[in-house]
């Protein structure tokens, strides 16, 4: 959904100005154009949670160069997840992490303490990530690599991180590891896959959904990249592993079972040169992957999915020649590592091209990011309170749809896979109300564990650079809230908002009358009323919807 077709939807009564789109630039070539505001807003809403106009004030300073160095400058991975309102584990002390000791099953509720915890803690790597890329990476791969409610909480930690330990790396050695991985395994049945009972589930996905793609039908089973017969033989050369290990309390990844184990030799089909798979053990499954990545679609494939990630869903001939091509190249020259690929592509005049901002409908994290993030929505400092915080945003998340560790299908969120609609899945007549009801509670205030969240608005616009001025003041809200500049008309209206029947003046005496005397519990009520008008109208327009 583009920004002019959900205007009409969404605001019928409104007159919208039709205007003739310049044409798009189609090349992966780097970006030589403006580098201000605008530009480092779409380039922060698209890589990270929650932008603020001070990070988009910086990343005007830095540069196109200096904001992308920034961007995937991930440092080391965080800490895991603890324990922050439970004290009944005999094995962990509460304030420390529990994700190297196995529950124990005769412990009342520990693993719901650690279920919560575990979602608590995602949140809150992005709420406080800054400007950095890792994050959006680590969700991207977790959409891409989908396992569902995960059995047990160490996998579902040791498969989080792993997506977050390869967000930027090495794309074959991520889908090597993914492969054996107790959540995936537990998931698509790799731990029911046997030499006696072989299990296709993975071996499918792993073709279809996770590397190269199910191409156009070319003859029964046929499917352009692969074929029926090699599901057959990939899911005999996965087998022989499970799970989980009793001698291995870590969890750290699958356990290898020899005896259930196919050893004989794997013969594939045209569609990889008819390649036999021999025998090779616990590193069979290393050499499937390997296989599959001699294939050059499997990096057409995911630079694809990257395309429709951070940029949008429209690529046709024109964009699978120009951009998803030469990219699929620097990943290919790179050898499979992500960073070279992704830097080219969010550096490009593509992505800077007009139409590639607010061309998509944001996801519910997205968007409440946008709430909670870029409006400097309040944190407590303690631990609970802030795991308390972080886990109702979870709950927000899901229920706009977007649980971040039960995703309903294995080809992942329908936005990010089925056309036509893709985007446009994340607004209907469900989900508008109940985005409008989140902003309403967020802007109404509320308390959880004792700790008030409630906007400090006058503390919000005292980052933008001219806030006595009321055309500065509701411009630069919009540079945070929105992917264009807002039109006269619109400026005027929200002025009428803010100082209603008045002119400009009036808010600037009004604003510096309270700068004077912050004191003065009157002054700084009146101007604090105002402000809570015009957010509340601008969270509830259009355009915040996009991006």
């Amino acid at each position: 959904m583009d920004r002019r077709t959900l205007f009409t939807k969404f605001r019928k009564n409104k007159e919208v100005e039709v205007q003739t789109a310049p044409p798009v630039v189609m090349t992966l070539n780097p970006y030589t154009g403006p580098f201000g505001k605008l530009e480092a807003a779409h380039l922060l809403r698209r890589t990270t949670f929650g932008l603020t106009f001070e990070q988009i004030k910086q990343a005007e300073s830095d540069g196109l160069a200096g904001t992308i160095a920034k961007l995937f400058d991930v440092g080391q991975l965080p800490e895991p997840p603890i324990y922050y309102n439970y004290d009944d584990d005999p094995n962990v002390a509460s304030g420390t992490t529990w994700v190297d000791t196995p529950p124990d099953p005769n412990v009342n509720n520990i693993n719901g303490a650690r279920r919560r915890s575990l979602y608590a803690w995602w949140i809150g790597l992005m709420r406080d990530g800054g400007v950095s890329i890792r994050e959006k990476m680590t969700l991207f791969w977790r959409e891409h690599f989908v396992t569902a409610n995960l059995a047990r909480n160490q996998f579902g930690y040791h498969y989080i991180n792993l997506c977050r330990k390869y967000a930027l790396g090495d794309f074959r050695e991520l889908t090597k590891e993914i492969t054996i991985s107790p959540a995936m395994l537990i998931y698509l049945n790799g731990t029911q896959n046997s030499r006696r009972n072989p299990n296709e589930n993975y071996s499918r996905e792993l073709l279809e959904l996770f590397t190269i793609g199910k191409g156009e039908l070319a003859g029964p089973g046929d499917y352009t990249t692969f074929t029926e017969d090699d599901v057959v033989e990939l899911a005999k050369s996965l087998t022989g592993w499970i799970a989980n290990d009793r001698n291995n309390p870590t969890f750290v990844g699958g356990t290898y079972r020899s005896g259930r184990h196919d050893t004989t030799t794997k013969q594939l089909s045209h569609r990889f040169a008819n390649a036999t798979i021999g025998n090779a053990d616990e590193n069979e499954y290393k050499n499937v992957v390997d296989l599959i990545f001699q294939q050059d679609e499997v990096s057409r494939f995911i630079c694809r999915q990257l395309h429709i990630w951070f940029i949008g869903a429209n690529i046709d001939a024109t964009v699978e020649a120009n951009v998803i091509e030469p990219m699929a190249q620097i990943l290919r020259d790179n050898d499979y590592v992500i960073q070279p690929a992704l830097e080219a592509l969010l550096s490009s005049e593509y992505f800077f091209d007009e139409s590639h901002r607010g061309c998509m409908v944001n996801h519910p994290i997205d968007f409440l990011f946008k709430l909670v993030g870029s409006l400097d929505f309040p944190a407590p400092t303690d631990i609970e309170r802030k795991y308390n915080g972080w886990n109702y945003l979870y709950n927000q998340a899901r229920d706009l749809d977007m649980d971040l560790y039960s995703i309903e299908t294995v080809a992942g969120w329908k936005a990010f896979y089925q056309g036509p609609a893709y985007y446009d899945v994340w607004m209907n007549s469900v989900s508008l109300p109940l985005r409008e009801k989140l902003v309403d509670t967020i802007m109404g205030g509320f308390r959880r564990s004792g700790f008030a969240y409630e906007y400090d608005y006058l503390d919000i616009i005292s980052k933008f650079d001219n806030p006595t001025d009321p055309n500065d003041l509701i411009n630069d809200l919009a540079t945070v809230l929105f992917c264009y500049p807002i039109s006269q008309g619109q400026l005027d209206f929200l002025k009428e908002v803010l100082v209603p029947g008045l002119p400009d003046f009036e808010w600037t005496v009004e604003y510096g009358e309270h700068l004077a005397d912050p004191d003065d519990a009157q002054k700084r009520e009146g101007v604090v009323r105002k402000l809570e008008a015009l957010f509340g109208t601008m969270l509830k327009m259009p355009e915040i919807y996009l991006i």
